[in-house]
């Protein structure tokens, strides 16, 4: 949308909403309007068009109410209610805007990564942006990706990116080189990609639908996780299932976590698969992946250090036969001395094995290749970046499973092709339900207006039938007059739904919606987004 330089990017608390609505007198014809005068001196930053600029309006009748009313007005807020009247035929637009391991180097991806405990934190923060009403956030190791309810695309898109340049400290114009947006269809379909695994490093894998989950399980009950966000990602967790149902992509697929096994076992020789001593820091959900795949490819002793003793005594438990040893983190280093293959799974903010920690470390045999092995799966990383240089180590992280990732690649391309008529389908059906709550504002309004009726007629009736009337009598007619209601009200009300199970197209719905309109002179209410953009400056106001 277009506008001057004084007017791009309003801050909302400046798009207030006359409270007062013009009397009939007011509006009428019979009153001249003497032109606009410039008083006072201008403000300082006003920008443009009506720095300092106040209308001064006077009538025939001098009428002092509206001269009240209007002399406050100043011109700069004119120009914005008039453009306010084509900005809020917007109509608001699901937004991502994303950096994953597709488009982003793991560095910056681990200063943008948000952690679970934080998410509720992060929405509320969102919201609070001018332009943005609904948001979630889906952080992984492999993406940090915001989706949001934009009451302007561009607006809010601006108002996103400076906020995660706030929170991660990475410049806007470097967040701009490696993010990637998409918007309402496209945005949906992505998502529904991502549940289903299909945007996934290792494709197919099921980690990321129990992610996708996590954000609706989190955001139940956060003021800012809305109805179309909701929406959203609940339908992205019916995708993401009926996905791997149907297509079978999971079968044989690898997780993150048994992708790093898989990196590790291709590292060394073969011969020593079986007595390569293995470590495993952290016994998080990651950890325990780690630790099942490594059973599964036939490793059956192996270290696991933690902060705690009871989740690994758990996962020892669990997996019976394998000969399973704890370690505090206080005994970390000490524990990596003895191990040829090292697995590093926290959450740990700030790296847990420095340069100087590796280079102090003893070398391994030769069996196994004459190599430490560091294989780091954590975002923010627990290895860091310059343990590569030490001679006598490997360090991997993340994105190194790309290796891994094409050596199983090509079996699933197949299935790939079917999940995506698959997500096609689902997008146009997501489509037909958010275009469908198009007409809920017009079912709220024709509800109340029949309502008020109802109630009018309602007194008119029991005022006329005296105040001796029985309350079983009141109550008759009360309930009469809601059953004629409803009755009235049964045939518009179906034909205002379209929600996919008949054969009425969303235009004819529409269609109705905009008649009903017009014959109940319905939209001469306030529209739904100005009452989000009220709604936004008296949130902003407490």
């Amino acid at each position: 949308m277009a506008a001057s330089a004084g007017f791009a990017g309003p801050k909302l608390e400046n798009l207030r909403l006359r409270e007062f609505s013009p009397s009939p007198a007011a509006c009428s014809p019979s009153r001249s309007f003497a032109p606009l005068k410039r008083v006072g001196r201008g403000r300082r930053n006003g920008g443009g068009l009506g720095g300092g600029v106040r209308c001064e309006v006077t009538t025939a009748k001098q009428d002092p109410q509206l001269m009240m009313e209007l002399s406050g007005v100043s011109a700069l807020e004119q120009l914005k209610a008039s453009a306010l009247d084509r900005y809020t035929k917007e109509r608001s637009s699901i937004v991502v805007i994303g950096l994953s391991v597709h488009t982003t180097p793991v560095d910056m991806r681990e200063k943008l990564a948000i952690p679970e405990a934080e998410w509720p934190r992060a929405i509320e923060e969102l919201c609070r942006l001018n332009h943005i009403e609904e948001a979630a956030v889906l952080s992984t190791c492999n993406r940090t990706e915001i989706y949001v309810v934009a009451l302007s695309q561009h607006r809010g898109v601006k108002e996103v990116t400076e906020w995660m340049s706030k929170t991660s400290g990475i410049p806007v114009s470097e967040l701009c080189q490696h993010r990637f947006l998409l918007y309402n269809n496209d945005a949906a379909r992505h998502l529904f990609e991502v549940s289903a695994g299909l945007d996934s490093l290792v494709l197919g894998e099921g980690q990321i639908l129990a992610q996708v989950k996590q954000v609706v399980k989190v955001g139940q009950g956060v003021v800012g996780f809305g109805r179309s966000i909701s929406g959203l990602f609940k339908h992205a967790i019916s995708v993401g299932k009926r996905v791997r149902t149907e297509t079978h992509i999971a079968s044989g697929a690898i997780s993150v976590s048994s992708a790093a096994v898989e990196l590790a076992l291709m590292k060394i020789p073969e011969s020593s698969h079986a007595t390569a001593r293995m470590l495993v820091v952290g016994a998080g959900k990651m950890g325990k992946l780690v630790i099942k795949h490594l059973v599964a490819k036939g490793c059956t002793k192996m270290v696991i250090v933690n902060r705690s003793e009871e989740r690994v005594a758990a996962i020892a438990e669990e997996l019976r036969g394998v000969e399973i040893t704890y370690k505090p983190l206080t005994e970390m280093l000490s524990c990596a001395a003895e191990a040829d293959v090292i697995f590093t799974s926290t959450a740990s903010e700030a790296p847990l094995f420095l340069k100087e920690h590796v280079q102090n470390l003893p070398p391994v045999g030769q069996e196994v290749g004459g190599l430490r092995l560091f294989i780091d799966i954590s975002v923010p990383r627990n290895v860091s970046p310059c343990a590569a240089d030490v001679r006598g180590s490997k360090v991997y992280n993340v994105d190194d499973l790309k290796e891994v990732v094409a050596a199983n690649k090509e079996d699933r391309l197949h299935k790939a092709m079917e999940a995506q008529t698959i997500v096609a389908e689902e997008t146009k059906q997501f489509e037909a339900w958010r275009d469908s709550l198009e007409t809920v504002p017009t079912i709220k309004k024709l509800r109340a207006y029949a309502e008020r009726i109802r109630i009018a007629e309602l007194e008119k009736c029991l005022s006329k039938l005296g105040d001796d009337v029985p309350k079983k009598t009141k109550r008759a007619v009360d309930d009469l007059s809601r059953s004629i209601v409803n009755k009235l009200l049964h045939g518009p009300m179906q034909h205002l739904r379209c929600d996919g199970d008949d054969g009425r197209t969303l235009s004819e719905t529409l269609e109705n919606m905009h008649a009903l309109n017009r014959i109940f002179s319905l939209d001469t209410d306030i529209t739904q987004m100005e009452q989000k953009i009220k709604a936004k400056i008296e949130q902003s106001q407490k």
